[in-house]
């Protein structure tokens, strides 16, 4: 039982970490467009933007708890909040649509033309992902599978952090391509860097890093190649008439 405890609390160690890490990401990602401009009052958006901010923002919070429990052996409420995570996951990816319904009709009435519907795609492609990979990590604690089940979360984790980590583009202007090295390349880099933990710690890398996690990122691999090439614009043309019900111009 000692031994188990004790790997417990070095797992536990290492996800608050990563934990940590999504939190800081998120605060300064979104410190120059979200957190700033709210102080000043100079931020005006729809309720539901806020409450997706807020939703999103809940289940980084909760992932930042969530290891400081399993430190503290209090398995049973860990569990217990763990359920809280299923509502926060499923509001969170519903309320993106509606905000990125709203992100495409600005860019549209701003003038950005029909590319503007191009970011559309990965918001509903990265939220299913999201809630998919909750529910399969959720089923798998359910199955008593928790070394499946914390990575399954973490990599829930790391997909939901993409929008914080393509943000930090504003705080690091020089860098190349940030849909890919920002998007793709750093948000992606806390699960490369757990799948180092696993080989030198458990001396493997688990099985939903390469079978889970390696398709996800060539997935988002694919999706930064092909942003907005004309079969990705009509695709997201498409996605925004049929949701959104107002046709796009300049198609």
């Amino acid at each position: 039982m000692a031994r188990v405890r004790t790997g417990a609390v070095l797992n536990g160690g290492f996800y608050g970490g990563m934990a940590l890490t999504g939190l800081a990401v998120v605060l300064l990602g979104f410190s120059r467009t979200y957190l700033a401009p709210m102080a000043q009052g100079d931020f005006q958006a729809a309720g539901f933007v806020h409450l997706h901010g807020a939703l999103a923002f809940g289940w980084v919070l909760l992932f930042v708890l969530q290891p400081g429990l399993i430190r503290a052996e209090r398995y049973g409420v860990h569990m217990r909040t763990g359920l809280l995570g299923l509502g926060l996951a499923t509001a969170t990816a519903i309320t993106a649509v509606p905000v990125a319904l709203l992100a495409v009709a600005s860019d549209l009435a701003s003038g950005f033309g029909a590319g503007a519907v191009s970011s559309l795609p990965g918001v509903l492609t990265s939220m299913a992902i999201f809630l998919g990979l909750v529910l399969a990590g959720a089923w798998a604690a359910f199955r008593g599978r928790g070394a499946v089940h914390k990575r399954l979360m973490l990599l829930a984790t790391i997909v939901v952090l993409w929008p914080a980590w393509f943000r930090l583009r504003h705080w690091l202007p020089g860098v190349p391509d940030p849909q890919f090295w920002l998007g793709v390349v750093a948000a992606d880099s806390l699960m490369f860097a757990a799948m180092i933990r696993d080989r030198l710690v458990e001396g493997r890398v688990h099985p939903v890093w390469l079978w889970v996690g390696v398709p996800i990122f060539v997935e988002q691999t694919l999706e930064a190649v092909f942003y907005d090439a004309p079969l990705w614009r009509s695709v997201a043309t498409f996605l925004y008439e049929a949701l959104s019900g107002q046709a796009v111009p300049d198609r």
